[in-house]
């Protein structure tokens, strides 16, 4: 049972060229399957933006209508700046994370079985095959994110104010300037704690929901076939899965909701003058 959660919980890793240790190491199943669903959200929508009409929608030119007008009218309400960034950038948040996100209902066993038997067909161990389908899950997904939005609030926070306005903020507000040092303080914290917030908030949900996932597939691990008690468990399984899977729709939705609007919030508050 040990071994089996292990092996869920392993990465697919790479060593970087030239380098040793830990540091260096590259989680290869993240990133292959964050471009995937990128490439796939680019392509997808593309491909419903050339097809669309002015006159009666489709039911998935309705939907990314809706998607695109819920996420425009947050922008607007939210962010007070002018920026033409702003509303493309926190469609692309909400739509990739929520993809990223989805691969957790895919069933526990189904790509890491797969990926071992192509393993196992090339003439390695599959023992040693190791994918984790859910890139959120990694905690350098969700740190590389949030660190993206941070330099984002710079660079939104430099353009709406310059470069003296914005670094003179960091002396200057809340307190005046009779409180530069403490203003300085509170400004460095808060700058520290807005990529941190993000990256756990999302790592943490998806982490604890992925590890529930493992934990119900371990009911039935190693069961026997021939006991009554297998049957016991494995209907057990089944509506602990479905209960757990319908439950995490709803938090994987939210997720992603939650990134996009922070998001939008620190832009916003980057882009206003204290």
């Amino acid at each position: 049972m040990t071994e089996y959660i292990k092996h869920h919980l392993h990465h697919w890793q790479v060593q970087m060229p030239g380098t040793e240790g830990q540091f260096w190491l590259i989680n290869l199943d993240s990133v292959l399957i964050k471009l995937l669903a990128a490439l796939l959200f680019v392509w997808y929508f593309i491909r419903v933006a050339r097809r669309a009409t002015s006159g009666v929608p489709g039911k998935v030119q309705c939907a990314i209508e809706m998607l695109v007008g819920f996420v425009d009218g947050m922008v607007r309400e939210t962010f007070h700046g002018r920026s033409k960034i702003i509303a493309p950038l926190s469609l692309t948040i909400f739509v990739l994370v929520f993809m990223m996100n989805f691969m957790d209902m895919l069933p526990v066993d189904l790509l890491p079985w797969a990926w071992a038997g192509a393993h196992q067909m090339t003439g390695h161990d599959p023992a040693h095959a190791y994918l984790r389908v859910v890139p959120t899950a990694d905690i350098n997904t969700t740190f590389g994110m949030s660190i993206t939005v941070f330099l984002l609030i710079q660079y939104v926070g430099l353009k709406h104010k310059g470069v003296v306005g914005f670094f003179k903020e960091f002396f200057t507000a809340p307190f005046g300037p009779w409180f530069a040092p403490f203003n300085l303080l509170l400004r460095v914290i808060e700058e520290l704690v807005r990529p941190l917030s993000l990256s756990l908030r999302l790592f943490g949900n998806m982490y604890a929901g992925e590890l529930i996932f493992i934990l119900i597939a371990v009911l039935t691990l190693g069961a026997s076939l021939t006991h009554f008690s297998t049957y016991l468990l494995g209907m057990g399984q089944f509506i602990a899965g479905f209960a757990w899977t319908a439950f995490h729709i709803l938090i994987i939705t939210l997720q992603a909701f939650i990134f996009m609007v922070l998001s939008i919030v620190y832009l916003s508050m980057a882009a206003e003058h204290h």
